[in-house]
C-alpha cells in the first residue's frame, strides 16, 4: 500500500509540475505578446507627435524687435543726459529680443537670446503651472532632458568638454514657471526650443483659459 500511495504522490506531483510548466508557457507567451503591444504603441505615439509638432509649429510666428542700447555721457558742459551707444563690442552686445505670441496675439513669453544662452521669461499675465501639461512630459522629458542626455553620451565618448554640456535652470513660484534659462546651446538647437517652448506655452494657455 505504501508503494502505491507513493506512486500515487509522485505522480501527482508529476501531473502539478507539468501544469506549472505549461502556465509558465503561456504566460511567457502572453508577456511577449504584451511587449510587441508596447513597442507597436511606442512608435505609433512617437508618429503622432511628430506629427502634431510639425502641424503645431507651422504657426510659429517669432517677430524681432530692436533694442536701443543706452550709455551715460559724461556731463562736460556738452553732452548730458542718455545717448544711444553707435557701437558694441561682440562680448558686450545686447540680447536679441524675441516675443513668443499666440496665433491670436497673445503674449506668451520673451526670449532673450545672447550667445549660446537662452533665457525665456515668462508673460507676467499669466499663469504657467508646472503641472500643466504639456510642459513636464514634453517640454522638460521630451526636449529639455534629451538634449542634456545626448551631450552627456558626448562627453563620456571625449567628444565634449563637460562645461559645454547643455543644461538650463527653471526660476519658480511655487509652482508657478516664472524663467528658464538655458546655457549652451546652438542655432540648430536654438530654433528647435523656440518652437518647442511656443508650443508647450500654447497647449498650456489654452487648458487654463479654458478652466476659468
Amino acid at each position: 500500500m505504501q508503494d502505491n500511495e507513493r506512486e500515487d504522490t509522485l505522480s501527482e506531483i508529476s501531473d502539478r509540475i507539468k501544469r506549472l510548466v505549461e502556465f509558465k508557457k503561456k504566460l511567457e507567451h502572453r508577456i511577449d505578446k504584451l511587449s510587441a503591444n508596447l513597442k507597436d504603441s511606442e512608435s505609433m505615439l512617437e508618429t503622432v507627435n511628430s506629427i502634431l509638432l510639425e502641424k503645431g509649429f507651422k504657426r510659429l510666428e517669432v517677430t524681432r524687435e530692436p533694442v536701443a542700447t543706452q550709455t551715460r555721457m559724461p556731463d562736460d558742459g556738452h553732452s548730458a543726459g542718455w545717448e544711444q551707444e553707435p557701437e558694441l563690442l561682440e562680448s558686450e552686445a545686447a540680447p536679441d529680443i524675441l516675443p513668443l505670441k499666440t496665433a491670436t496675439g497673445e503674449l506668451l513669453a520673451t526670449l532673450y537670446v545672447k550667445g549660446n544662452s537662452l533665457r525665456v521669461v515668462l508673460a507676467e499675465d499669466k499663469t504657467f503651472d508646472i503641472n500643466t501639461p504639456p510642459f513636464t512630459h514634453f517640454l522638460i522629458e521630451r526636449i529639455l532632458l534629451k538634449m542634456q542626455e545626448r551631450d552627456t553620451e558626448l562627453v563620456r565618448g571625449g567628444q565634449l568638454a563637460a562645461e559645454d554640456i547643455f543644461r538650463y535652470n527653471m526660476v519658480r513660484e511655487g509652482d508657478v514657471i516664472r524663467e528658464i534659462d538655458i546655457q549652451n546651446t546652438d542655432p540648430d538647437r536654438l530654433k528647435e526650443l523656440k518652437s518647442s517652448i511656443r508650443w508647450t506655452l500654447e497647449k498650456m494657455y489654452e487648458k487654463t483659459r479654458d478652466q476659468s
